[in-house]
């Protein structure tokens, strides 16, 4: 335990010399290194800060992005942010917070990501960045978006991680996770507060506000059977359990397992205030009438 302490000093110290080397003041970045890494990870990326982004990691850098894929390796990591900088630098964009979720050893970040087409059109795409933290730093980082608001098309995203039995679900997140898998309508909106929203993957207009527009929109999702959903991870800070999860499962039909988050936020009362999702499952193809 000693050694390990020791070699999670060094590793601090090493990565304060790095930033102080890239031109950040020495208690500047120790002061960088004293916040959750998972908090800057975007604005980073956006800044093609490369120091930074490896001074957030306790090892090497451990990163698994739907652009990119897995991203291991210090030339992979080179590369991936230097692409991912031109292209977030060539659609000007920039971060605005929705909210932060810390458990235990994870920190959930999501956010809207602002962006302008080729036509200098508006895009926002709903983000969310999960770290895995370990010594004041991050293990891994793993990044969840749908490609609908910036492709127009889903892409299949095969499972991050491995399911875990032992992930347990409380309170209305649970009661939300037994009626989805039933397909039970009237259950699923009844762990809403009435003016509770689920937003989709693609972020507004897809928010259904109020029990009256649940409803149908439920109506429509699970009019084939439930859907089933392997949770990887469980995080909860006492307002929010934000799940990373496998979807095996739509009605009827067996999926190939499919990558994705979902926050669920409670209210005063403690039923569902909001429900974000952040997947890029196909409903359209999945569950007819078309659900857009």
């Amino acid at each position: 335990m000693v050694a390990a302490m020791a070699q999670r000093e060094l590793a601090r110290l090493v990565a304060v010399v790095t930033l102080t080397l890239a031109g950040v003041g020495a208690a500047a970045a120790a002061d960088e290194l004293s916040r959750d890494p998972v908090d800057g990870y975007l604005d980073n990326l956006i800044a093609g800060d490369s120091a930074a982004l490896r001074a957030g990691f306790s090892g090497a850098p451990a990163i698994d992005d739907p652009f990119a894929g897995r991203v291991r390796g210090a030339a992979a990591f080179a590369r991936f942010v230097s692409e991912r900088h031109a292209w977030l630098r060539a659609r000007k964009a920039r971060v605005v917070p929705v909210r932060t979720t810390r458990g235990a050893t994870r920190t959930i970040v999501e956010s809207e990501l602002h962006l302008r087409d080729e036509a200098g059109g508006a895009i926002v795409l709903p983000i969310a960045v999960v770290g895995d933290r370990a010594g004041g730093r991050v293990a891994s980082l793993r990044v969840y978006h749908s490609f609908w608001p910036v492709e127009g098309k889903h892409r299949v995203r095969p499972p991050l991680l491995r399911a875990d039995p032992t992930a347990q679900v409380a309170g209305a997140a649970a009661d939300y996770q037994r009626a989805l898998a039933a397909g039970d309508v009237e259950a699923i909106v009844a762990t809403f507060e009435p003016d509770g929203y689920f937003r989709e993957p693609s972020g507004a207009p897809y928010i259904h506000r109020g029990r009256d527009k649940l409803r149908p929109f439920m109506k429509q999702i699970l009019g084939g059977g439930g859907i089933g959903l392997e949770h990887a991870t469980v995080t909860d800070d006492g307002t929010v359990t934000a799940i990373e999860f496998n979807a095996v499962r739509f009605g009827r039909k067996a999926l190939t397992p499919q990558a994705g988050l979902a926050i669920y936020e409670r209210g005063s009362s403690g039923r569902l205030a909001a429900a974000r999702i952040y997947d890029d499952i196909n409903v359209e193809v999945l569950a007819p009438p078309k659900t857009r």
